[in-house]
């Protein structure tokens, strides 16, 4: 039988509860017939037994069996297939009789999908939506050059205030005064990069209600530049200290005592934001209080009560709540217009009825004692210490290097190209291999000793001397660029090792972990051996009440393949030889699996391999492993030292730049500093925008079946180190689709992109007036136990991909379609036009939730 839950039936997009398909199911017996018919031609069988298993009997995988669902949904007279159902029930007898069952006819919308309401029960009605408008020709440029303007505008008055102080310090006597001077610059240049969001917020604002306006408009205009600030400012850093809820609160926000929001996730309308006392919010997870739908922004309510827990990873869409005591699990979501109510838990996208509790570190003595003396030694720290020595600092650099203290002299001469070019490499090789030693040192040195401080299974109270030292062993551990520059080769391994994972005995494959690789604490990760990890892991070996930490051992089990983006928690109910799919709920409940796969949020079991999944099995033992892997290691190296390279000639590009600028400093005057950060940011996106384009030849990308012992899949890996995240400052402008057009996406005309990111961009196609959320990723490959594969993915005109929606390989998106938040749609799936769908895995909404 198809399991079926009324409490789980998915919100539209609107938020309203949508009502299955009505239409009467044929018969067992004349839908087993159908089904065998559409499964025949589609696996080129003369002929399909009835109780042929999909996998083990037929060698199909889910991309055979994704299509298979789509080639079913566009038969009227057949009812609408899932890929949860073919997993479910993996035969086309059990199929059918499951698909035949008698639906149920009663379509109320859940509880936990019912509209906020106010204070007396009313349902809050949001503010009436402008109405909607075809997209005026040209408004996106016009508001990209507005958005350009502003730019220049707010770095030329940072490059001014800069140039001023530079001098002010310059001209203090004797090391005391070059301190005094730097700890005051830097104590108001930061109060000031703080404030002005607040001041932004509130003149260009005022509070934030629950209203649409459409990108592009003058309101939109507004919600950026707000968005923008405070993205840029250095309270971000802050997350996990009560200095930022503190922020939180300056800028409108509703927020309890003893709340710990660990996410550095800024929620932009934080009028629209309430959360309770005793509230906890882990990081990765999303609360933004709008979004991007169908070319407007949404802005809604986000309403947490008091002792709610809200896990990794875990999205939540506007008009949401939460009720006291509730908790929302890890890699979870809320759609619009869903409440947990009070006490309840909930997991899975979207969220269901769970008994599993998530908070399970006791409590400790915390009281507003401590957090206070935490966040006045957190800014006593920071002005005495950090803000002196990185402004003195600076100017010590400037002082002592003859190349940057000659060219700020304006009496100097101009100095020759050759002058400079030479200046520029000797100051950007000091600094850039300085800062690779600094942070080895930092890795491997300072961490070990901060970790001794933290013992493992026990319970430590909040912001205090061991938490302190568990944010810093977090944060000096997980420095991207050498996860980065090792990942995906052999070398990765005794990098991880080295920190302190522990690995036992190691199959290398070259490429048993990708190049994102993320954890609490590297000392209590264990790996079993024989496991390949992709990107995307965020081991979660710290736990936390609002009260309490405890860090404790998190152990991934032997022949493990875990795909992208998985968040991993330690006590995970996982053991040897399991698949976890890509953006699966790992569970916490229930006996251990082992020799399975898992799939969905919540997980649910699929085969661990299937026969067309093995067959470079024998490239991975024996003499053909030994010489394709040491073949890959070479190959690797040169691909290392390559992106090394690229890095460290960037560094020297931005420092020729800035002498540059010194070099007009006495000509132009402050104004050309102004420009530095303007110039640099065009400067750095084409030069990896160039950098993209010459390691594919110019020339796109083709879809592809490998082995990862094909040098094919070593050059692929390549474009997988090219840096992208500096295309994040671009988001939401008219620049982020040209610059994705510039690397070879096939982009159309109008696509808002909100922070979309794309792995292949030449497999990669969207149509005009897309719109890509924060958090949303179009991924054209697999890698899973050593088979690599890729193809094109294809959203057709005004596609909406929700906030963290995750869209894989050989996908089509038809026109006007929908995908919701925190969705995962998977390899070979069809949307047609104008459907809405949802969950992870993905399914069309307007089919009864199984």
């Amino acid at each position: 039988m198809v399991e079926k839950s009324a409490d789980i039936l998915m919100p539209g997009p609107d938020g309203s509860a949508i009502t299955p398909r009505a239409q009467p199911a044929p018969a067992a017996a004349d839908l087993e017939r159908e089904l065998t018919t559409v499964l025949a031609d589609l696996v080129h069988a003369d002929q399909v037994g009835p109780d042929d298993h999909f996998f083990s009997d037929l060698g199909a995988n889910s991309m055979v069996m994704a299509q298979f669902c789509a080639r079913v949904r566009k038969r009227e007279d057949l009812p609408s297939v899932s890929i949860k159902d073919i997993y479910r029930h993996p035969t086309v007898r059990d199929l059918a009789a499951a698909l035949a069952a008698p639906a149920d006819t009663q379509a109320q919308a859940p509880a936990d999908a019912q509209a906020p309401s106010t204070e007396d029960g009313r349902p809050e009605q949001p503010e009436r939506a402008e109405p909607a408008a075809p997209p005026r020709r040209g408004r996106h440029l016009v508001c990209g050059a507005a958005q350009s303007l502003l730019f220049l505008g707010y770095t030329g008055v940072i490059g001014l205030v800069t140039a001023e102080a530079y001098e002010w310090v310059a001209a203090a006597d004797g090391l005391g005064h070059i301190y005094l001077r730097s700890l005051l610059c830097g104590a108001v240049g930061f109060l000031a990069l703080c404030a002005v969001p607040v001041a932004a917020k509130w003149i260009l604002v005022g509070r934030w209600t629950p209203r649409e306006f459409p990108v592009w408009s003058g309101a939109y205009l507004r919600f950026w530049i707000v968005k923008s600030l405070l993205h840029a400012n250095p309270m971000v850093l802050f997350a996990g200290n009560p200095l930022y809820v503190m922020y939180l609160r300056a800028l409108g926000a509703r927020i309890g005592r003893d709340v710990t929001i660990l996410s550095r996730s800024v929620p932009v309308c934080t009028d629209l934001l309430t959360i309770g006392s005793g509230t906890v919010i882990r990081k990765d997870a999303l609360f933004l209080g709008y979004r991007a739908h169908a070319g407007r922004i949404q802005t809604g309510r986000v309403t947490l009560g008091r002792d709610v827990f809200v896990g990794e990873k875990a999205v939540l869409d506007i008009d949401t709540a939460l009720g006291d005591g509730a908790q929302l699990g890890h890699a979870s979501a809320l759609y619009r217009g869903q409440e947990i109510p009070a006490g309840e838990r909930r997991h899975g996208s979207p969220a269901q009825p769970t008994e599993v509790d998530h908070v399970r570190v006791p409590p400790a003595r915390c009281g507003r004692l401590r957090r206070l003396g935490f966040a006045l030694t957190t800014l006593v720290q920071l002005f005495l210490v950090y803000l002196p020595l990185a402004v003195g600092g600076l100017y010590m650099l400037g002082a002592q290097v003859p190349a940057l203290s000659e060219r700020l002299d304006p009496a100097s001469h101009n100095a020759s190209v050759g002058e400079l070019v030479t200046d520029a490499l000797l100051v950007a090789t000091a600094v850039f291999f300085g800062a690779v030693l600094l942070g080895l040192f930092a890795l491997f040195g300072a961490s070990r000793l901060l970790r001794l401080a933290v013992r493992p299974d026990r319970v430590y109270p909040l912001y205090g001397f061991h938490y302190a030292l568990h944010r810093a062993v977090s944060a000096l551990t997980n420095i991207r660029f050498f996860t980065w520059l090792l990942g995906d080769s052999s070398y990765i391994v005794p990098y991880l090792r080295g920190l302190g994972y522990d690995l036992s005995t190691v199959e290398q494959t070259g490429s048993n972990f990708g190049t994102d690789v993320r954890h609490e604490t590297p000392f209590l990760v264990k790996v079993g051996s024989g496991t390949m990890i992709a990107d995307g892991l965020s081991v979660l070996n710290a736990e936390y009440s609002s009260t309490s930490f405890r860090v404790s051992q998190a152990t991934i089990g032997a022949r493990n393949f875990l795909g992208n983006n998985i968040a991993f928690p330690a006590g995970a109910r996982t053991g040897d030889n399991c698949l976890l799919a890509t953006k699966v709920m790992v569970p916490l409940d229930g006996e251990i699996r082992q020799n399975v796969g898992l799939l969905g949020s919540p997980c649910f079991e699929i085969p661990r391999t299937v026969e067309r999944d093995a067959r470079f099995d024998h490239l991975r033992t024996g003499e053909a492993l030994r010489r394709n892997l040491a073949a890959k290691n070479r190959y690797n190296l040169r691909s290392m030292a390559l992106h090394l390279a690229v890095r460290w000639l960037h560094t020297v590009l931005l420092t020729l730049l800035g002498l540059l600028t010194a070099g007009l400093y006495g000509t132009l005057g402050h104004v050309v500093v102004g420009s530095y950060l303007a110039v640099g940011l065009v400067v750095s996106a084409a030069y990896y925008v160039l950098l993209e384009r010459c390691i594919t030849s110019f020339r796109p990308l083709q879809p592809k079946l490998c082995s990862i012992y094909d040098p094919y899949f070593w050059w692929h890996e390549r474009l997988w180190k090219v840096p992208e995240r500096h295309l994040n400052l671009f988001n939401g402008t008219p620049f982020k689709p040209l610059l994705w057009r510039l690397m070879g996406v096939r982009i159309g005309r109008r696509v808002f992109d909100d922070g979309c990111n794309i792995t292949e961009r030449t497999l990669t196609a969207v149509g005009d007036d897309c719109t890509l959320n924060a958090g949303s990723r179009i991924q054209c490959h697999s890698q899973e136990d050593g088979t690599f594969k890729s193809d094109r993915t294809t959203l057709g005109a005004r596609v909406t991909l929700g906030v963290a929606a995750y869209v894989h390989y050989g996908v089509t998106v038809g026109d006007d379609a929908v995908l919701a938040p925190d969705s995962f749609l998977m390899k070979g799936e069809e949307v047609p036009p104008d459907a809405y769908w949802a969950g992870n895995p993905a399914v069309p909404a307007t089919a009864t939730a199984k």
